[in-house]
Parts: C-alpha cells; sequence; structure tokens
C-alpha cells in the first residue's frame, strides 16, 4: 500500500524531501470515472420515458457525484514532503493542492508515529479532529506529528518519517556560536 522510496536527506544538501502513496485509492477514482461514464451515457443514448426533468436530474446527478469522488480521490493518492531551512511543505496528489506550507518557526516540536490510520482520523484524506488537531493521511503506517507553537497539532502519513523528525529537530535546535549550518 506504499511506495518505499523512502524519505531522502542529502547531508550537504539543506532539503529533506519525502512521500506516501496509496494505491487502492485508484479504486474509488474508477468508480468516479465510471459515474461520470453513466452520465454521459444516459446523456447520449438513453430511451428514458419518465420525462426531461428525471433525465436531466439523474445525468447531472451522475456526473456531479463522479467528479466529486474521482476529483476528491485523486487529491490523496500520494502526499508529497519537502523539508527545508525555513519551512516544512506538504502537497497532495498529483497537481499539489491541496498544499500547506509551515514555517519552521511555528514549529515548536516534532514526533515520529509509528502508527497513524485512517480509522483514528475518519478517513483518507485532509482531516481534522477537535482533539488531534489536523492531519494528511494518504495511508496507515508511519508519519510525523508537528505541534504548533499555537498549539495545534498537524500529523502527515509519509516514509521514512523517523528521518523527518530527526532533520525537523535539528533545524529547530538553536545554533551555537562557531556553527555552521
Amino acid at each position: 500500500m506504499r511506495d518505499h522510496p523512502h524519505g531522502q536527506y542529502i547531508p550537504h544538501s539543506d532539503v529533506w524531501t519525502g512521500r506516501a502513496t496509496n494505491r487502492i485509492q485508484w479504486l474509488p477514482a474508477l468508480a468516479g470515472a465510471a459515474c461520470i461514464a453513466l452520465g454521459i451515457e444516459l446523456a447520449v443514448d438513453s430511451t428514458w420515458n419518465s420525462g426531461v426533468a428525471a433525465l436531466a436530474m439523474s445525468v447531472v446527478g451522475c456526473i456531479a457525484a463522479g467528479l466529486l469522488v474521482l476529483f476528491g480521490t485523486l487529491a490523496f493518492v500520494h502526499v508529497a514532503v519537502k523539508v527545508d531551512k525555513d519551512s516544512l511543505e506538504v502537497r497532495c496528489g498529483h497537481v499539489g493542492l491541496p498544499r500547506r506550507r509551515i514555517p519552521l518557526s511555528d514549529v515548536v516540536g516534532a514526533d515520529f508515529a509509528p502508527s497513524v490510520t485512517p480509522w483514528q482520523w475518519g478517513g483518507w484524506g485532509y482531516r481534522w479532529r477537535p482533539e488531534k488537531g489536523t492531519a494528511v493521511i494518504v495511508r496507515r503506517g508511519e508519519g510525523m506529528v508537528l505541534r504548533l507553537g499555537d498549539g495545534h497539532m498537524f500529523t502527515i502519513t509519509v516514509d521514512n518519517a523517523e528521518a523527518a523528525v530527526r532533520v525537523i529537530r535539528d533545524r529547530l535546535r538553536p545554533a551555537t556560536p562557531g556553527t555552521v549550518i
């Protein structure tokens, strides 16, 4: 259910990148495409006898539901995380939307979460739970939890989250005099 090109951090680089993928999300996307195809089929070649209004509602309903499911699932097929010297950026799906950029100056801590599941968050996607904060969940497995200065939490499922947490913690430490960053 996940790709294993683990997060990468090149020691002489200032950037860590990671990614997580959920191939199962393609199944609902196919269902969405099927709804769109059904709506088009109804519009083009229909022997509907119940009237034009019922046909129009069926066509619009199928296409709208299909588009919602298709684009809603494709947005969360994968997540890409980038940590540079100033911020953490999360991009979802092939288009990179939704996207969230968190300045590291707003982060007060980072923790490794060995087991994050969609069940804990109410499903896949961009999630919010009052007691847990906000999350980007694309699969079950390891993730990282950021504690933000405003008291909120932000959880992300990403491969090699432990390395990402180490990089973030290193960036949060104040530099000692004479140290080159």
